[in-house]
């Protein structure tokens, strides 16, 4: 779906969350006010129309009530003129309470995503979060019940988390049924609390090879439940690539491909071991299928001696053939069940 997105950092949020830093994060260091709103919107239309605004950053749904309506009335010409078809926000779990949300939908609010980050309490306190993973359920049923589409954001790896604790999190999540996630792996940022923890050795966040095969195995545990995760890993800032951005952690500007090139080298590595030494691939996936900076043939290639891949517009998109047969490469990348329970 196209986006229209405007960003509100930090504005309405209630607490300062020891992993936040959204003017590094969004690349704009201000507020969008709301009298510009229009004005931007109509350029951003001249090169297309249809999808959703969005208002990003912040807990829109805990601004003043006020500044919400300007917010929203600034967009409600071009939901009436049908250029856009609805709005999008941020927000937390413990700002949905039923005014609230009755509030958005009114004004033309149709997808709401929740930052829960976790569902694990302790890392929720280690963070500075300000509520427990409790009210989450209630916050998503009333959108349910409000008629909203509900994303969920989850971010493994923070203080206090694991892999463990990211898996079960995701479960947690899963059970919600939302329609989307977003998965963003922690990484220190600067300016943040979590700098001086991490300087003080209070803090190791995951290393770029462990986000990766975590958020590889979320990935997959989340396309085995069809529900699609619609950004892995924060989105490549100026502010994020300057030195000094990011402290430490797993950011990097191709994270979302690292993840599908991991599935995609589980899926190849059950082959070779199959004793194949050839597989085919539609064009279109070889490019994960290989790798970044061919990763993946390297390490097949130090693992099983010789193994070639094969791009072949015969084959099927997502699907590896050798050996004369074909094999879903999702079956093949299959995680441990014991990761599901």
């Amino acid at each position: 779906m196209r986006l229209y997105p405007f960003f509100i950092p930090h504005a309405g949020c209630p607490h300062r969350c020891s992993f936040c830093q959204q003017q590094e994060t969004s690349g704009q260091q201000e507020v969008f006010p709301p009298e510009r709103v229009a004005a931007e919107l109509s350029a951003m239309l001249a090169v297309g129309a249809g999808g959703q605004v969005a208002f990003y950053g912040g807990t829109f749904s805990a601004l003043p009530g006020s500044l919400q309506e300007k917010y929203l009335e600034a967009v409600s010409p071009f939901l009436c003129s049908g250029q856009v078809s609805g709005v999008r926000i941020s927000t937390r779990p413990d700002a949905l309470a039923d005014r609230q949300i009755d509030r958005l939908k009114q004004r033309g609010v149709a997808t709401v995503e929740v930052g829960v980050q976790s569902f694990c309490d302790s890392v929720l306190e280690n963070v500075n979060r300000g509520h427990g993973s409790a009210i989450v359920a209630p916050a998503v049923s009333r959108l349910r019940s409000a008629g909203l589409e509900v994303g969920i954001q989850l971010m493994p790896g923070l203080p206090g988390g694991s892999r463990r604790e990211a898996l079960a999190s995701l479960r947690r999540a899963l059970e919600l049924k939302p329609d989307f996630l977003r998965i963003y792996p922690a990484v220190v940022l600067r300016g943040t609390p979590l700098v001086d923890r991490y300087r003080a050795g209070e803090y190791r966040p995951f290393s770029l090879e462990e986000a990766v095969d975590c958020c590889a195995e979320m990935s997959w545990i989340c396309r085995q439940a069809e529900v699609p995760i619609i950004r892995l890993g924060l989105q490549a800032t100026p502010a994020l690539d300057a030195d000094g951005g990011v402290l430490a952690g797993p950011y990097h500007p191709a994270f979302g491909q690292l993840v599908r090139s991991r599935i995609w080298r589980r899926a190849l590595d059950r082959a070779a071991t199959t004793g194949a030494d050839v597989a085919h691939v539609h064009p279109a996936d070889a490019a994960d299928a290989i790798g970044h900076r061919r990763d993946n043939m390297l390490y097949l290639n130090k693992k099983h001696a010789h193994f070639e891949l094969k791009p072949s517009p015969g084959t099927q998109r997502g699907t590896l053939v050798f050996g004369g047969t074909s094999h879903v490469a999702l079956d093949l990348a299959a995680f441990a069940q014991e990761s599901l329970n």
